[in-house]
């Protein structure tokens, strides 16, 4: 059996995080939502558990972070195309985020905005058949 991740990010407000990333296009697995969280299903072995604070902290002995003010980590997700990296920015924008950082490397385009909390999202489209340094051979 693959392994599956299941990321936890704390979240101020739950019903208005399940909303921005629903207006992303993501969707969430009910059978793991409750009034203290819901699980957006990234992917199939790929979750993101959005706590309320409460429930959050009932996990660490630390206190939560604050991402608003500090970062605690960043969370990468790829794309399909450059098109899609550019869609899920302008949809994260229109629901409430901020944009936050552009790349292109011409075989990768990376951008980044902020969700509702702070948390930082990268989402990343690249073409490996571009990758520099691609047919050369390592000395």
């Amino acid at each position: 059996m693959p392994r599956k991740i299941f990321v936890n990010l704390p979240v101020a407000d739950l019903d208005r995080s399940r909303a921005f990333f629903e207006a992303l296009g993501f969707g969430f697995d009910d059978r793991f939502c409750d009034g203290t969280a819901a699980c957006l299903a990234l992917a199939d072995d790929i979750n993101v558990m959005l706590l309320g604070h409460d429930k959050f902290a009932s996990f660490t002995p630390s206190p939560v972070a604050d991402a608003n003010h500090v970062t605690e980590v960043l969370l990468a997700i790829s794309a399909d195309s450059r098109a899609e990296v550019d869609t899920l920015i302008s949809r994260a924008e229109a629901a409430g985020g901020a944009a936050i950082r552009d790349e292109d490397h011409g075989w990768m385009v990376g951008r980044a905005f902020r969700d509702l909390d702070g948390h930082i999202w990268e989402v990343i489209w690249m073409d490996p058949s571009a990758l520099p340094g691609q047919g050369e051979v390592a000395a």
